[in-house]
């Protein structure tokens, strides 16, 4: 009997122990220029028990006229409301800047993208000591206390915003590197290292990347963040699904053999790509009150649908005659997705599971259960 019962709370804390191990660090992409989360965004949050987001800060491109790289599209209003996920600053470097600049470029760069990252950490910090601040001297029911004590604003604030550090644990740097780039760009990453000496320093590994390391290169980094979409151009008439498939993403994790860690970054969005005559005119990513018109459009297939009429959607005019081809990865298929990257990628409960992107309309089509799921697979 003694026997049994050990037996049995072996296989509980056993098995209680193997579930730990396997719970992910569940996290989303947030890749807008502003960010001011409302109670909404807050229960998704905590819904999905989200973790920690990445957010990109600002992007880096080529400046032809100034001939050098220069900081573009930065990010505004950062604020989570109730909301608390950790933040990690992604900034994303365009191929040109690190085929064009040189050296001494680089180095300045590396300076001005530790110096940005800083700038914004001391404006989230403003804003948190802003809501400290605000709810100490004004806290809730203050105009019905008739002998409420007024406390100086700005002295709150200052004391508050004292307590709080630039302190972010890894810094995000997104690049698709070529093989001609990558002397420059690993340069590059080794220079952003050294401004962030307390921090660890990622980068994106897009599938090509992974399954040619021997051609790409391995980057200079802590860890790296596979991304596990876009698998081939939205231009592409002839592609079924340019976010990808569950068959394409096979093609490329070939292997177990990749010399960095790696968090893992699945699809969550869906768009419209739209043809004229086999050529590429763009992407709708708000196309859900055309599709549910029938009268002006005809479902081809599970997919595809053509105009029978011009139409205007948002600042973007079609034709009569347009091909409208639907994109977005089914539950079905990202289960596949999730038991490809599983049997060639060690995962565990440090691993960041990563979903692009935090878009309220995304999330309520995929449903908050279901997102759960997703990391629960893991």
């Amino acid at each position: 009997m003694k026997n049994m019962i050990f037996i049995l709370l072996f296989v509980v804390f056993n098995g209680a122990t193997c579930e730990k191990e396997n719970e992910v660090v569940r996290s989303f992409c947030y890749w807008k220029t502003n960010l001011y989360f409302e109670n909404e965004d807050d229960s998704l949050i905590k819904d999905m028990n989200v973790q920690h987001m990445y957010v990109r800060f600002f992007d880096v491109d080529w400046n032809p006229y100034a001939k050098e790289p220069l900081p573009v599209a930065t990010i505004y209003g950062i604020r989570f409301n109730k909301s608390n996920p950790e933040i990690t600053p992604s900034i994303f470097i365009t191929n040109e800047v690190v085929l064009q600049a040189n050296e001494k470029q680089l180095d300045s760069l590396a300076v001005r993208i530790a110096q940005r990252v800083q700038q914004i950490g001391v404006k989230i910090n403003e804003t948190k000591a802003d809501d400290i601040a605000n709810s100490i001297v004004y806290p809730k029911d203050y105009y019905k206390q008739e002998n409420y004590k007024r406390i100086n604003y700005d002295s709150v604030k200052s004391i508050e915003l004292a307590k709080l550090k630039v302190d972010f644990k890894e810094i995000l740097i997104d690049c698709d590197w070529t093989e001609k780039s990558k002397d420059n760009y690993f340069y590059l990453l080794k220079q952003i290292k050294k401004g962030f000496p307390t921090a660890q320093v990622s980068a994106t590994i897009r599938l090509w990347q992974y399954k040619y390391a021997s051609k790409a290169g391995i980057p200079p980094v802590d860890k790296g963040l596979l991304m596990c979409y876009n698998l081939t151009k939205p231009e592409d008439f002839t592609s079924k699904n340019s976010i990808g498939t569950s068959q394409e993403l096979a093609q490329y994790i070939t292997h177990d053999k990749y010399k960095l860690k790696l968090d893992i970054a699945l699809p969550l969005y869906s768009w419209a790509v739209v043809f004229r005559g086999n050529q590429f005119k763009g992407i709708l990513s708000d196309y859900d009150q055309l599709r549910n018109d029938t009268i002006k459009l005809k479902k081809v297939s599970d997919s595809k649908y053509i105009l029978k009429d011009d139409v205007l959607v948002g600042e973007t005019y079609l034709r009569n005659g347009d091909e409208i081809r639907i994109e977005k990865i089914s539950d079905e298929e990202l289960e596949k997705m999730i038991s490809i990257v599983k049997s060639k990628i060690k995962i565990d409960n440090q691993t960041k599971v990563t979903f692009f992107s935090f878009d309220k309309k995304y999330i309520n089509d995929y449903g908050t259960q279901n997102i759960s799921s997703y990391y629960e697979s893991f």
